[in-house]
C-alpha cells in the first residue's frame, strides 16, 4: 500500500514560494517580483539596450529555472506550483518588468508542454497588445517516442542548453530576430531521454506512479507521465547504451541523428534522488559508450539541471555543436547552477597522469646482512603467533568492532611470510621498517592497518644510519607519537596504544642499558608491561575507533588490538631468546 511520503518542509500550499524565497536570499544577484512566483536579475540594469530572456514552468524541477538567471543566461524565471505551469498573470507582469527595465526585446523560453504552451503564449499575446517586442521558442527535446502524438515531443533538460546559449547571444547583443531563429534551429539538434527507477510524489500527494521492485521504466517525462518501456533494472552499461542506441536511432521519429566525427556536448542529469557516486558511473559510461561510436564529446555537464522531485533515475541530454556554438557553450556566467566547467575537450585528452617512480625497494638495493638470520627468525615468530590469535581477536572484536581484527592481522602475516619466501631481507634495519610498512600498507586494511604502518615509518628514519640502544629508543618514541598524533588516541583510550605505550616507554631504557643481556632484560620487561596493558582495557571505556561507538557495559573484554600488541612483543621477545 503506498503512502504519502514525508517531505522536508513547512507546508505544502507554502512550499514554492519558501523555497524561492531560500534561492533569493542565498544568491545576491536574484530578487523576487513582489506579488508573483518570479525571480528576476536582481541587476536589471544591465540588461538595458538587450534582449532579456524569460523561462519558467512548475516547480519541483529545481535548480531549473530560477538558477539558470544570471549575466550571460536567463534575465528571469516564473514558477508555478508543483508540477504545474505558471499563471499569464505572473508570465505578463515578468514580461513587462523585464521591457520597462529597458530591454530590446523579451524572449520567452518554453518546455513543450501544453500548460507551458497556452499560458506564455497568452502573455505573449497580452504583451504585444501593449508594445513589447517578444518572442518565444519552444524547446521539444525527448526522443522517447517513436511515433510522437499531436502534443509532440515534450520539453526536458535539453532547454538548459538553449537557456546558455541564447544567453550568451543576449550577452553579445544579438538582436531578438536573430536570436530566435538561431534557437529554432539549435533546438533540432538537442535530444534528451532518461530512466527512472523509483517514482516522485507531489507534497501533500501519493507518488506520481508505480514501479514494480527491480524494475526501471524508459522515457518517463519529467512530471512522471509514462515512458515507453519497462524492463529489469540492469548495470549502469546496458541503461546508457539502451539509452543511447534509442536516441540515435533513426527508425525513432523523435531521434537524434547522431554519427562519427559529430562533437556534441552531453549532459548527465540527475533527476532527483541518485547519489553523486552513480551519476559519476553513468558519465563515464555514456562518455565511452559515444566515443566507441566516433562521436567526439567536448564537454561534459554531470549533476542535477532540471530534476523531478526525488525522482531515482537520471537523463542523458545531447546538443550537437560546431566551433561557434561551443564557445557560446563556453562564454561566462554567473547563474548559480551552471557548473563550473573546463573548456578542454573531454574527448582527446589523456585522463592520467604519470606517477613519480616508485623508490626502489629494499631487496633490490641491499644484501642480506648479518643480523638477516635473526630478523627473519623474529619475523617468522610473529607471523606464527598472529596466525595462532586470528580467531581469538576476531572474538574478542566481534564485541566492539566489526569482528576481523584477527584476519586483518592474519593479512599482514601471510605477506610478510610471502615476503620471506621471494626477497632478500636488508640488513639495514631503518630500511626494514620502511618494507615493512608498505608491506603493512599494501595488505592490512583498516585502522590496525594504518597505525601500524605510522609506527614503521616514523620509526624508520631513526634507524638508517645506527641501530644501537639509543637508536631504537628513538625510533620506538617517534613511531608511537606519530600513532598518537595521527590516530587521535591516548593511553587510556582502549586501544593497542594501552599496550604499546607502557612497553615502550619500558623500551626507553635501552638507550642506557648494557647489550645484550641489558637490552633482553628491558624487552622481557616490556612484554610484561604490555600485557598488563592490554590486559588493563578490559575496565577502560572506548574512547577511540569503532568501540568509542558501543556503550561501555557491552565491553568486558579486553582490547583486541592491544592484545594483538601484546602478542607481537611476546613473538619477538621469544625469537631472539631462542
Amino acid at each position: 500500500m503506498m503512502e504519502v511520503r514525508r517531505k522536508l518542509l513547512n507546508s505544502v500550499e507554502k512550499c514554492v514560494d519558501e523555497a524561492l524565497e531560500g534561492l533569493v536570499r542565498s544568491n545576491g544577484g536574484l530578487a523576487l517580483l513582489r506579488g508573483h512566483r518570479v525571480v528576476l536579475r536582481s541587476d536589471l540594469e544591465s540588461i538595458k539596450g538587450k534582449v532579456a530572456l524569460l523561462s519558467g514552468g512548475g516547480s519541483g524541477h529545481e535548480p531549473a529555472h530560477a538558477g539558470y538567471i544570471g549575466v550571460g543566461m536567463l534575465s528571469g524565471a516564473v514558477a508555478g506550483a508543483v508540477f504545474a505551469s505558471p499563471p499569464p498573470g505572473s508570465v505578463l507582469a515578468a514580461i513587462l518588468t523585464l521591457w520597462k527595465g529597458g530591454a530590446s526585446g523579451v524572449l520567452l523560453i518554453v518546455k513543450n508542454y501544453t500548460g507551458d504552451r497556452l499560458n506564455f503564449g497568452i502573455a505573449v499575446e497580452q504583451a504585444r497588445t501593449q508594445g513589447v517586442h517578444v518572442d518565444m521558442v519552444i524547446v521539444a527535446d525527448d526522443c522517447a517516442f517513436a511515433q510522437p502524438s499531436k502534443a509532440g515531443r515534450r520539453g526536458l533538460c535539453g532547454t538548459v542548453f538553449i537557456h546558455k546559449i541564447a544567453g550568451a547571444l543576449a550577452e553579445k547583443g544579438c538582436p531578438l530576430d536573430e536570436i530566435v531563429a538561431r534557437m529554432n534551429e539549435a533546438t533540432k539538434n538537442i535530444g534528451t531521454l532518461g530512466v527512472s527507477l523509483s517514482p516522485c510524489s507531489v507534497p501533500g500527494c501519493l507518488p506520481s506512479f508505480q514501479l514494480p521492485p527491480g524494475e526501471m521504466e524508459l522515457g518517463l517525462g519529467i512530471h512522471g507521465e509514462p515512458g515507453i518501456k519497462r524492463s529489469k533494472v540492469a548495470s549502469a552499461d546496458e541503461v546508457v547504451k539502451t539509452i543511447i542506441s534509442h536516441m540515435t536511432d533513426s527508425s525513432n521519429k523523435s531521434h537524434l541523428s547522431l554519427k562519427s566525427g559529430d562533437k556534441v556536448v552531453l549532459c548527465v542529469n540527475n533527476l532527483g534522488a541518485l547519489s553523486c557516486l552513480e551519476i559519476a558511473v553513468v558519465s563515464k559510461v555514456a562518455i565511452h559508450c559515444l566515443e566507441e561510436r566516433g562521436v567526439l564529446v567536448v564537454r561534459v555537464m554531470s549533476g542535477s539541471f532540471m530534476t523531478s522531485l526525488e525522482m531515482g533515475g537520471m537523463s542523458l541530454s545531447l546538443m550537437k555543436v560546431d566551433e561557434e556554438m561551443l564557445r557560446l557553450f563556453d562564454a561566462k556566467t554567473t547563474a548559480p547552477a551552471w557548473p563550473n566547467l573546463s573548456t578542454a575537450s573531454v574527448s582527446g585528452r589523456n585522463m592520467f597522469m604519470k606517477p613519480e617512480e616508485k623508490p626502489a625497494a629494499a631487496s633490490d638495493n641491499y644484501n642480506e646482512g648479518s643480523l638477516s638470520s635473526v630478523i627473519r627468525l623474529v619475523l617468522e615468530s610473529v607471523c606464527k603467533i598472529l596466525l595462532e590469535h586470528q580467531e581469538e581477536l576476531n572474538a574478542l572484536d566481534r564485541a566492539a568492532g566489526d569482528g576481523d581484527c584477527g584476519s586483518t592481522h592474519a593479512l599482514v602475516a601471510n605477506a610478510i611470510q610471502e615476503w620471506l619466501h621471494t626477497s632478500r631481507i636488508p640488513g639495514n634495519f631503518g630500511q626494514l621498517l620502511a618494507e615493512l610498512a608498505l608491506l603493512v600498507q599494501q595488505s592490512m586494511g583498516g585502522s590496525s592497518g594504518a597505525l601500524y604502518c605510522l609506527f614503521l615509518s616514523a620509526a624508520a628514519p631513526h634507524l638508517k644510519q645506527n641501530c644501537d640502544g639509543a637508536a631504537w629508543a628513538k625510533a620506538l618514541h617517534a613511531g608511537t607519537e606519530a600513532m598518537k598524533r595521527y590516530g587521535g588516541a591516548e593511553p587510556g583510550d582502549r586501544t593497542m596504544l594501552d599496550a604499546l605505550c607502557p612497553a615502550v616507554e619500558e623500551l626507553m631504557k635501552l638507550s642506557t642499558a648494557v647489550p645484550p643481556d641489558g637490552h633482553i632484560a628491558i624487552l622481557q620487561s616490556a612484554v610484561e608491561k604490555a600485557d598488563l596493558g592490554a590486559e588493563a582495557t578490559r575496565n577502560l571505556t572506548a574512547r577511540a575507533g569503532r568501540a568509542s561507538y558501543v556503550a561501555s557495559e557491552h565491553l568486558t573484554q579486553p582490547d583486541p588490538g592491544a592484545i594483538a600488541v601484546a602478542a607481537i612483543l611476546k613473538a619477538i621477545l621469544n625469537a631472539l631468546k631462542a
